[in-house]
């Protein structure tokens, strides 16, 4: 349990609630980019892209390499797994409520 409080779940829900800092983490799952690179693919400024990057920064859902003048990213896994323990808790309660709704489906069949 340690880990866990490493990590602050209601800022990597936060970070997770964007779908432009979604996107932006399924390309650091590829392979580290450059900060540059990562803004890309959005239509914002690359001061727009930095504020996502520090709001992932700031949840710890990515590390950050610098060599030279450049900067890397690249996606901090550890982080994302507290998360999904979090999730995991509650999957069991979904997971009942599913085979509930199965049961019913096949009873009015």
């Amino acid at each position: 349990m340690v880990e866990s409080r490493k990590y602050d779940l209601n800022l990597i829900f936060q970070a997770l609630s964007d779908p432009t800092r979604r996107a932006m983490l399924r390309s650091l799952s590829k392979k580290e980019r450059v900060i540059t690179e990562i803004a890309k693919p959005f239509e914002m400024s690359l001061a727009a892209a930095s504020k996502h990057i520090k709001v992932l920064e700031k949840a710890k859902l990515v590390n950050r390499r610098k060599e030279g003048s450049f900067s890397y990213l690249s996606l901090n896994g550890k982080a994302m797994m507290s998360a999904d323990r979090w999730m995991q808790h509650y999957k069991k309660f979904w997971e009942d409520q599913l085979d509930s709704l199965q049961e019913l489906l096949e009873e009015i069949e």
